[in-house]
């Protein structure tokens, strides 16, 4: 298993440029367990691909292999970045900083000056809509308002490929939906390459240029779906009859990949 990271380009990078390529991805667990099998995926510039599948299928272990926090058992993982932001589905903010030094966290541990990583901060909070709560620590910020400081001190590293492990699976559905607009916003804004982990089909349809279902386990990329609406995405795409159908037809997919598990 290889991870390739070249380093960054002077030049303006491609629009189709490929940021993240599985290759026969495999992963065996010492206790046998086979988690992956035969993965192949390719996520570009510029695409936002969401995988969708049921529980134990591979899918946060698809992550850990992108970002290397694990390494495959066969098959090759290369990157086109080495500039990789990664958010879990926990916070994971430390209870003592207040949102302003949770923030600046990465920048600060990557060596940046007090000053540079101040200014990617305000900027990053701006952009996640968290200005007014800046010195506010964890414990007094709501469920979606942590998320967005989570959100926020990855983009002070000016990801050029995000991961998402289910950012916003125990949030309330409103919530939710909110974060899937902001999130839909800083793709568009930001023109990164996102692969985006959920247990929701409709936010997979939602969010994505691209919907990927996995079978159980082993899990295997069973069939891959196209989501035709424009970007930016509306909101009231949620309630037309072409959402619904193609909500419809990853459903359909996922229930079928998981009766071959």
């Amino acid at each position: 298993m290889t991870v390739t990271a070249p380093a960054p380009s002077a030049t303006q990078a491609p629009a189709n440029e490929v940021l993240l390529d599985f290759s026969n991805v495999e992963m065996t667990f010492p206790d046998g367990t086979i988690a992956l099998q035969g993965v192949d995926l390719v996520v570009k510039r510029g695409e936002f691909v969401t995988v969708v599948g049921p529980s134990g299928c591979g899918k946060s272990t698809l992550l850990r292999i992108a970002s290397g926090l694990e390494t495959a058992s066969q098959g090759s993982a290369e990157l086109g970045t080495d500039r990789i932001g990664y958010v879990f589905q926990d916070a994971t903010l430390l209870p003592w900083r207040n949102v302003t030094a949770n923030v600046e966290l990465l920048a600060e541990l990557h060596g940046e000056s007090k000053k540079d990583r101040s200014v990617k901060a305000k900027e990053a909070i701006d952009l996640v809509g968290l200005n007014g709560f800046e010195k506010h620590l964890p414990k007094a910020l709501s469920g979606g308002m942590k998320m967005r400081a989570s959100l926020a001190r990855s983009l002070t590293l000016d990801p050029e490929l995000f991961l998402f492990d289910e950012p916003f699976g125990a949030l309330d559905e409103i919530t939710r939906e909110r974060l899937n607009d902001e999130l839909i916003k800083l793709f568009n804004a930001k023109n990164f390459a996102g692969l985006f982990i959920t247990h929701s089909v409709s936010e997979a349809v939602y969010m994505s240029t691209k919907v990927v279902v996995m079978s159980g386990r082993p899990g295997k990329i069973v069939e891959t779906f196209d989501v035709p609406f424009a970007q930016p995405r509306d909101p009231d795409i949620r309630f037309t009859p072409e959402y619904a159908a193609l909500v419809g037809e990853v459903s359909h997919a996922l229930r079928k990949g998981h009766g071959h598990s």
